[in-house]
């Protein structure tokens, strides 16, 4: 049961039998991913300890202060997983939370005779009788998100021999109701499929929950045959074992996305495919 700062950290004291059980930085890396929890929290109001020395999972009341001066308290878990699929500021603090959402009365539209409910394709999707693990081009896959992606897009295949048309993979689970996933770039040829992140304009991308999404959408093509490569920018941290760091997109980011290609397919197969 989480209890308040005080409590806590006096707490940690006699099991660990120090003053200070946690130094200042032991957790600076785990919280490097959430800028925007990093700006909210201030020691001078959770009893001048700092954030760094907090563990993510503690189960610790903890006092925040968001950009608009609402001061509320939540654990840091509540914190990490409170912005769910919103992509805004105020979504780390539920007083502005609740202000930006006017709460409006639920109208329900007539259903016509025969005809289904939008949405109601559900698990099928567009993929229809197309097999779990191949790709494939699909009409309801979004636009490249990013100049970014599209740049990377552009250079990989500069550097390789490959059709990068397709831009799904079906699955044998449904990832949000559809049995398909739409990775930034799919290549069918290696069976890869790679992802470009970043914690975006207001640090709210690929975190939290969005990272639970990826972790997910991950395992469903690893189980369809597929490897993922992410190009992991800023703070974000890899997920899978052939994830690359970088700053953004470079010459030498998509170098060390072609080592982790081989990594994956062999230096001979990888190789095949050079320009």
């Amino acid at each position: 049961m989480a209890e308040n700062i005080s409590a806590w950290w006096a707490r940690r004291q006699r099991s660990k039998e120090t003053e200070v059980p946690y130094p200042i930085g032991r957790y600076r890396a785990d919280w490097q991913p959430y800028p925007v929890l990093i700006r909210q929290y201030h020691p001078d109001l959770n009893n001048g300890i700092t954030l760094t020395q907090i563990p993510p999972a503690a189960e610790v009341y903890l006092t925040w202060c968001c950009d608009s001066g609402h001061t509320f308290v939540a654990t840091p878990t509540e914190q990490r997983e409170r912005p769910g699929r919103t992509r805004r500021r105020s979504s780390w603090c539920p007083e502005c939370s609740a202000a930006a959402v006017p709460k409006r009365a639920a109208t329900r539209q007539p259903r016509r005779p025969g005809r289904a409910p939008a949405g109601a394709a559900g698990a099928s999707g567009s993929a229809g009788s197309i097999s779990a693990g191949e790709a494939f081009v699909s009409p309801l896959a979004p636009k490249p998100a990013s100049a970014a992606e599209a740049k990377l897009r552009m250079l990989l295949s500069e550097r390789l021999d490959l059709d990068l048309t397709p831009n799904a993979v079906r699955t044998s689970r449904p990832f949000f109701g559809r049995l398909e996933v739409w990775p930034d770039i799919v290549i069918a040829d290696l069976r890869v499929a790679i992802e470009y992140d970043t914690i975006g304009r207001h640090g709210l991308e690929h975190v939290g929950k969005r990272e639970v999404a990826d972790r997910r959408k991950d395992r469903l093509l690893r189980a369809a045959g597929w490897e993922v490569v992410r190009v992991r920018c800023a703070q974000l941290q890899p997920l899978g074992p052939h994830d690359v760091r970088a700053s953004g997109v470079t010459s030498a980011s998509v170098a060390r996305l072609l080592d982790a290609l081989r990594d994956i397919r062999g230096d001979l197969i990888v190789n095949a495919y050079l320009r």
